[in-house]
């Protein structure tokens, strides 16, 4: 890595909230800097696969490892100004920087790393599952009508909204019927909630929190639905008062989305911890596909350790993302007109450039070799590509296969016959990479979404593997600022 400076730097004075990476990173962060615009590009994959140490909340991450310029020649030396960062001969972009301190170079980091710290799980900083409910929370009584619920999204984003609902339901005494998962969106799945779901413990798990019926009873076959477009990021007042009172003119009330439908703070201890029982407990895969994750694990298992790797370069994501780096005029205008076509997503004239600047677009398959191999990870890593079809295919992947060779997917680790009740099923497809990912020894984002915050908690809650605890920093601090 190089770095160039390109403006007159000053000394700067109360540096804070140090961040320390092993390996030879060394980060600080200041609370008077202006983010760098590639954030995300730089920093998933740099801390995803080491240990972090916050000590308080990060504001602006300010360093970057590199080759320091000519006038720093010190470890006491710290200079601010603007560099222009070039990685392996790649120049990303001009990038303001508060700091620039000395460290030693990436060249050779692979033949020197230790294996241990490569691999080794991180502490755990004392974080505990906090699910158990209060003393005051009670079992609930009789209900004042049902709350339908038409989920919306990929998988992980119909596990969230069912999430908020069945939080919903609580807090407005609704019996929630079994949510309808999503059949109209990109992938076309007509799955059923139990083709994905085990669906009597997703009902006998909640039986203390919320009364869950598979369907609407006989009487109400012909009631009167009022179809809500629940207000999104919405608080308790909402709806206690606005769709609570709608119960004095209905029986049956349906959500005609379930994302983003409710806040995510301020909300009673006891609503939160419910939202979790009901995403790490009660949502639990069809026994079909549990059993079909085990194996995959098991097989994945085989090589060794393994980087689960959510890699996401899927057609829909770079329709819906507007990011075209590296891709012909020819594919640009394929997911252009993609994009035009699907009514659902409102934001239709899109600046890749402008995109990619602000951090919004996910790392190309390329960049994600270049950087496991600055890391240090040995050629012979085996690789779990948690996805769909990448974009663009076998040529699109050819670097990183030639930089990491035992690179696998569902479709290598299983037979056709195995995968043949699955593989028409975006959904239950997903769930096979959400359960390989939560199980792996490391589990690396290349963009920042649903499954990445999905398999994130999933760890938190004491489930997983637990090497993605410490990436709570770097989603939680890219998240707040927009660089995901």
């Amino acid at each position: 890595m190089e770095v160039e400076e390109i403006g007159n730097g000053e000394e700067v004075a109360n540096v804070h909230n140090m961040l320390i990476i092993p390996h030879g990173f060394l980060l600080y962060s200041s609370s008077s800097f202006t983010p760098f615009s590639l954030f995300f590009f730089f920093f998933p994959i740099i801390t995803t696969t080491t240990s972090l140490r916050l000590e308080e909340p990060l504001h602006y991450v300010t360093t970057i490892v590199a080759t320091p310029p000519s006038h720093i020649n010190s470890l006491h030396s710290l200079k601010s100004g603007a560099f222009r960062i070039k990685l392996h001969g790649i120049c990303l972009t001009n990038i303001r920087l508060d700091i620039c301190q000395y460290l030693p170079q990436l060249d050779g980091a692979s033949k020197s790393l230790d294996f241990n710290k490569l691999w080794k799980p991180p502490p755990n900083r004392s974080f505990v599952a906090c699910v158990e409910p209060s003393s005051a929370y009670m079992v609930p009584g009789n209900t004042r009508g049902y709350l339908l619920v038409n989920t919306n999204g990929g998988l992980n984003q119909m596990r969230a909204g069912i999430c908020d609902m069945v939080a919903v339901a609580r807090i407005i005494n609704a019996t929630l019927v079994v949510p309808e998962l999503d059949k109209l969106s990109f992938w076309q799945d007509a799955s059923n909630f139990s083709d994905v779901f085990d669906e009597d413990h997703f009902i006998n798990s909640l039986a203390n929190d919320v009364r869950v019926v598979k369907e609407l009873p006989n009487e109400l076959a012909n009631a009167t639905v009022a179809v809500e477009h629940f207000r999104s990021w919405s608080g308790l007042d909402y709806y206690q008062e606005d769709i609570a009172n709608m119960w004095e003119d209905y029986r049956v009330i349906q959500a005609a989305k379930s994302d983003s439908r409710l806040a995510n703070n301020n909300l009673p201890p006891d609503i939160q911890k419910l939202r979790c029982r009901a995403c790490y407990e009660a949502l639990r895969f069809a026994p079909r596909i549990e059993a079909m994750g085990k194996l995959l694990v098991d097989r994945m298992r085989s090589y060794g350790p393994y980087i689960a790797l959510h890699l996401r370069y899927e057609k829909d994501m770079l329709a819906f993302s507007g990011c075209t780096h590296d891709l012909s005029s020819e594919e640009a205008d394929e997911l252009r007109i993609i994009r035009e076509n699907t009514s659902y997503w409102k934001v239709k004239e899109i600046d890749s450039m402008e995109q990619r600047s602000k951090g919004h677009c996910p790392l190309t398959p390329k960049e994600v070799g270049i950087f496991l191999n600055a890391l240090g990870y040995s050629s012979n890593t085996p690789i779990y590509i948690a996805a769909g079809e990448i974009y663009g295919g076998d040529s699109r992947m050819a670097d990183l296969q030639s930089r990491y060779p035992v690179l696998m997917n569902k479709e290598k680790l299983a037979s056709v016959e195995e995968l043949v009740h699955l593989k028409n099923y975006a959904s239950q497809m997903a769930a096979l990479d959400y359960i390989v990912s939560v199980e792996s020894d490391i589990f690396i984002p290349t963009y920042s979404g649903n499954m990445a915050r999905a398999v994130e908690g999933k760890g938190l809650h004491g489930r997983g593997k637990g090497q993605f605890r410490e990436r709570r920093a770097w989603i939680d601090f890219a998240r707040k600022k927009h660089f995901m």
